[in-house]
């Protein structure tokens, strides 16, 4: 009997999914564990695995197609066994009732967060289809659930751009006036005699084409890259953001790492704790001291979290995640530290809860390029964020030690951005110097 496979639900809020690549095609073999597919929510992309063996008698659903969630996408069974009879009419969505009532039309109210914040919601088909057709999704009004705009909403904007372009075209046209012969000035040397053609034949030779003739190839932007561009781009135009940038004495980050790493090789600590997760724990600790960068900016109000909602960032081969790890202040430093390489595995995996990746999920996030040797840059906040720190590497700065004895200590640059709508410069840098202090004064059990 055959095996329906059924387009997987990744997270709650989850409603439809962008079918990317079928990496199996009708007839093919396939075994357990085998690549089938893969898809994309609105955050992030994922590979789905098939579950039995079999061939693949049946695809319900095209690459680029919105496929809803649980629906059923695939059928693997035996060869030569007869489809149903569902599969055969070639139907990629369930058969309307006879007896099933019309459709009716219901106005939801549009969310006003979303757009003070720079956020747009819209269905994966109908951000797919603006971005064919040329349309911007700032300029729409989704007539979806709460304002999400959704493809008819594409065609109707589609529908009105065409209109706007025939009579644009039907509008008579005025023939350029012809241009007049245009009088050559005599070069220098001998009047009317015509400078002879220079040629280059070393730089000619040192053009090489490629094997079509091109010097460059053309690649269309991942799903992941157009969504992370948006998002870049929303937050740089809809808020304040400025950066502080500080650097903090990290000889006891160094020496509580080398202590946390010893305890660990001989299995006296269940977690091996990074660098990383010991300025994760730092900043959790100065969290809780200041409220206004614990929080989200939502038009003219502040949300202030009493727990601390901690994003990481995380580096994939699909473009960069953040994932949250909700009430990280009540873990211990050694579940912080599991509980962040379990998020940053499960990211680059592509088995991440989408629901974990969603803005609104982190209170604050943290971005650590250190183990790049990155030494000062500039994060941008994941919106409706407050801020957001960049931890950068460790470099030997001068310190004065007392006494006239100046000497070379190894220090953690700090980069913070906030959004200077929430947060005064004042607030931003003592929040960032108290991150600094933590770190100088590492305590845990």
């Amino acid at each position: 009997m055959a095996t329906t496979v059924i387009m997987p639900r990744q997270g709650q809020s989850v409603e439809t999914c962008i079918l990317g690549q079928w990496f199996k095609a009708p007839g093919e073999e396939v075994k357990a564990g085998d690549l089938l597919f893969s898809y994309e929510t609105d955050k992030a992309s994922f590979e789905e695995e098939a579950a039995v063996d079999g061939i693949l008698l049946a695809r319900y659903y095209e690459e680029g197609d919105e496929v809803p969630v649980l629906s059923e996408i695939a059928l693997i069974g035996e060869k030569g066994e007869v489809l149903p009879e569902r599969s055969l009419s070639g139907a990629g969505t369930p058969e309307a009732s006879a007896e099933e009532e019309p459709p009716r039309v219901i106005e939801f109210p549009v969310d006003p967060e979303a757009r003070l914040s720079g956020r747009i919601s819209a269905s994966p088909l109908a951000r797919n289809m603006a971005e064919k057709l040329g349309i911007d999704l700032y300029a729409l009004t989704g007539s979806g659930p709460h304002g999400r705009i959704i493809a008819r909403d594409i065609e109707a904007a589609g529908s009105l751009k065409l209109q706007t372009a025939a009579a644009t075209s039907a509008s008579p046209k005025v023939s350029p006036l012809p241009e007049a012969p245009a009088i050559k000035p005599a070069p220098a040397g001998t009047i009317g005699e015509p400078l002879p053609q220079q040629s280059f034949p070393e730089e000619e030779s040192l053009r090489i084409p490629a094997a079509d003739g091109r010097d460059f190839e053309i690649r269309p932007l991942t799903h992941m890259r157009k969504r992370i561009a948006r998002a870049m781009q929303a937050s740089l135009q809809n808020s304040a953001q400025l950066t502080h940038h500080l650097s903090a004495d990290a000889r006891n980050l160094l020496a509580a790492r080398k202590k946390l790493k010893a305890r660990f090789e001989m299995g006296e600590m269940a977690a091996n704790v990074t660098i990383n997760d010991l300025v994760a724990w730092a900043v959790i600790h100065a969290l809780r001291k200041f409220p206004a960068v614990n929080a989200h900016l939502l038009g003219d109000e502040i949300k202030y979290f009493h727990k601390v909602h901690l994003g990481l960032a995380v580096d994939t081969d699909r473009g960069l995640m953040v994932a949250a790890v909700r009430d990280a202040d009540d873990l211990s430093l050694t579940g912080l530290s599991s509980r962040l390489q379990q998020l940053a595995a499960e990211c680059r995996k592509g088995s991440i809860n989408p629901d974990l990746l969603s803005p609104e999920a982190a209170s604050f996030t943290i971005s650590n390029l250190g183990n790049y040797g990155v030494e000062i840059f500039t994060p941008v906040i994941n919106l409706p964020q407050t801020a957001i720190l960049g931890v950068c590497t460790i470099l030997p700065r001068p310190k004065d030690l007392g006494d006239g004895l100046f000497a070379f200590v190894p220090h953690i640059g700090l980069s913070l951005t906030y959004d200077h709508r929430a947060l005064d410069g004042g607030e931003a840098t003592r929040f960032l110097a108290e991150v600094s202090q933590q770190i100088e004064n590492l305590k845990f059990n």
